[in-house]
């Protein structure tokens, strides 16, 4: 489901405000109202205000004919002309994705700085502090920046420090607790590199550097309104206005993986190293999932497209511990990996750590050495992940019945103060909020300091989450003194008596960027296929395109078929398992979580349905079928009226 507000060029109903009612689940199958009805119940209004709406992708027609032309096929072409809307550069590097298209790291802003001065710590036998962010982008880069130093450049590990704060004590970024830890340090290092955080901690860097260290920051995170922190001794960040790096885009591992090739190249320049010193190229794998599970631009992005390409030929030679024994507890029908398979099953369980605990099980699983170490902690990240899914459906129960009622007050923009809630799992419950409401959302739970709270927010296409940030702090900088984050997801502290200001300023600031744009859950899809497209066939022909992910969607269609065959399935009995006919073509399908746990269906067999649905390839000993992986249903009246 892509729940956003509509696209240019398609046409949305006028704005209304939702009436008051009680919570409803909008992800229930949806039922077309009866003709002539000129009064509707409370309920129902707000439930077709949040039923999500099947609309069709905006397409640039211009873009389609560009690709017709360059050889694709109809289907390729409309996949392309739906995502890529405007875009005016080269089909080639999106298409056939290449390390060739890489751009050098000199290029990026303050890189060569950056990578003289580690150069230096590492020529010179300086201790090296390596501070990252706990979630997937923040350990992938600290796989890239460690295993380099290690490995590649002889640092011996006493002189590496690793430093991961701890997402419920210590809070996002260069926290003050991680920074009483740095200096508490026996010897402290003398030069600290970051990944995935630093931009908006001037600070604490400031504190850093009083006591003589050298802060190089490498982030990807939006720079706030000052610019680059002035107490860091570089920042390398594509997004910093006086940068030539052709792509803002990339993820935070990437930022990292290039200053660290270009320490490389300065080490090989000042003769420390020989020229022979291998290349960084296998730490791609890591990148990519990285990239992946960071959710950044696989869209006209030809270098995000390129490492996560390459980074999955790396991974499915199946070379690491941590690749292995990921596809030895997913099974043998999970190989080979595609980027579903990081964004999905590798990612979610790396963040689970640092959502409950402290991230270094995680480092430790993906710096595994060998298959037994890998197992061990991989057993540990699959316990959390378990965890993690227990409080999230609880607090996902509760911050629906929140935002259902703000809704019905007209809401905009969701606020959910959840007081028991668990900071871990913010994001993803915010994700839930605007996959069913199609609005930006804030979870906001306690804090670790008393008197506060953090909050996590996720937002709709419309929308640039930080950017609206911004201004609610330019409104009201007492009500929100930390902010960070980028278009798509940011995060908050908010003292918690100036939670009604930070909320007045908050929605005063999205009202002024969508305006009177109406919202609502959509899934926009890439229109019908014949039913003799349903084959694997036009799988492989789409699997041509990828890797897919953020802003380069997986192909999403939309159809009507027969109900022919249906059972409730999985150990909650939320999923359904149908078969689906097209006139003469039958075809499995499996709808996940589309009932509430010991709740029926909502149609029968014969039924008659508008899906949307993805093509997907179900591998069972060694043969392969297509499957529909169905996003959402709407029942349709039978012909003849019944």
């Amino acid at each position: 489901m892509a729940p956003v507000a509509p696209r240019e060029g398609v046409t949305a109903p006028p704005r209304r405000a939702c009436p008051r009612i009680s919570p409803v689940r909008p992800n229930s199958l949806s039922l077309p109202e009866e003709p002539g009805l000129d009064a509707v119940t409370d309920s129902h209004d707000l439930h077709e205000c949040l039923a999500p709406r099947i609309l069709p992708r905006a397409r640039d027609e211009a873009l389609y004919r560009r690709a017709r032309e360059a050889g694709l096929t109809e289907l390729q072409a409309r996949v392309l002309a739906g995502r890529l809307s405007g875009y005016q550069g080269e089909l080639a590097p999106l298409v056939t994705p290449s390390l060739r298209h890489l751009a050098h790291p000199e290029r990026l802003a303050d890189a060569r700085r950056a990578a003289e001065r580690l150069a230096r710590a590492v020529a010179e036998g300086e201790h090296i502090g390596i501070l990252t962010d706990y979630d997937v982008d923040g350990i992938t880069s600290h796989v890239v920046i460690r295993r380099t130093l290690s490995e590649l450049f002889g640092v011996p590990d006493q002189r590496i420090h690793s430093l991961i704060g701890h997402r419920i004590f210590d809070g996002y970024g260069i926290s003050l607790p991680l920074v009483e830890r740095t200096l508490a340090l026996t010897p402290r290092p003398s030069v600290i590199v970051t990944a995935d955080c630093g931009s908006s901690d001037e600070p604490r860097i400031a504190r850093l550097a009083a006591a003589g260290i050298d802060v190089i920051v490498s982030d990807h995170h939006a720079l706030p309104e000052a610019g680059p922190p002035a107490s860091a001794y570089a920042t390398v960040n594509p997004t910093r206005r006086d940068c030539g790096f052709p792509d803002p885009t990339i993820a935070g591992c990437m930022v990292a993986w290039l200053v660290m090739s270009l320490t490389r190249a300065v080490l090989i320049e000042i003769g420390h190293l020989p020229p022979s010193t291998p290349k960084l190229s296998p730490w791609l794998s890591y990148v990519a999932l990285g990239t992946v599970a960071d959710c950044v631009s696989l869209g006209g992005s030809a270098i995000n497209r390129a490492v996560v390409a390459q980074g999955l030929t790396l991974i499915n030679r199946m070379e690491a511990p941590c690749w292995r024994v990921m596809a030895e507890r997913l099974g043998p029908d999970s190989v080979p990996f595609d980027a579903e398979t990081l964004a999905f099953q590798m990612g979610p369980r790396i963040n689970a750590r640092s959502r409950l605990d402290d991230p270094y099980a995680a480092l430790h699983f993906v710096l595994a050495a060998d298959d037994a170490t890998a197992r061990r902690h991989l057993e540990v990240l699959d316990a959390d992940n378990q965890s993690r899914k227990t409080i999230e459906a609880e607090m996902v129960e509760q911050a629906r019945a929140v935002a259902t009622a703000q809704v019905a007050e007209g809401a905009r923009v969701l606020i959910v103060h959840l007081e028991t809630g668990h900071a871990g799992v913010q994001g993803i419950v915010a994700s839930r909020l605007v996959q069913a409401f199609g609005r930006p959302a804030l979870v906001l739970t306690p804090a670790a300091q008393p008197g506060m709270l953090t909050g996590s927010g996720r937002s709709v296409e419309a929308l640039h989450l930080r950017d609206a940030l911004q201004r609610a702090h330019d409104l009201s900088p007492e009500a929100l003194p930390r902010f960070g984050g980028h278009r798509g997801a940011a995060g908050v502290g908010v003292p918690l008596e100036q939670l009604e200001v930070f909320r007045e300023a908050f929605a005063r600031a999205v009202d002024e960027r969508l305006g009177e744009r109406e919202l609502y859950p959509c899934v926009f899809t890439d229109g019908e296929l014949a039913a003799d497209q349903l084959d694997l066939a036009t799988l492989d022909e789409l699997e041509r395109l990828a890797p897919y992910g953020r802003e380069f969607e997986a192909p999403l269609f939309d159809g009507e078929f027969r109900v022919e065959q249906l059972r409730v399935v999985g150990a909650d009995g939320s999923h359904l398992m149908l078969t689906l006919s097209q006139g003469a073509v039958s075809v499995r399908a499996i709808w996940f979580r589309a009932l509430t746990p010991g709740e029926l269906p909502a149609f029968d067999l014969g039924a008659r349905l508008r899906c949307a649905y993805k093509l997907s390839r179900n591998r069972w000993r060694g043969r392969e079928s297509l499957q529909l992986m169905v996003e959402h249903a709407e029942r349709l009246p039978d012909r003849g009226g019944k």
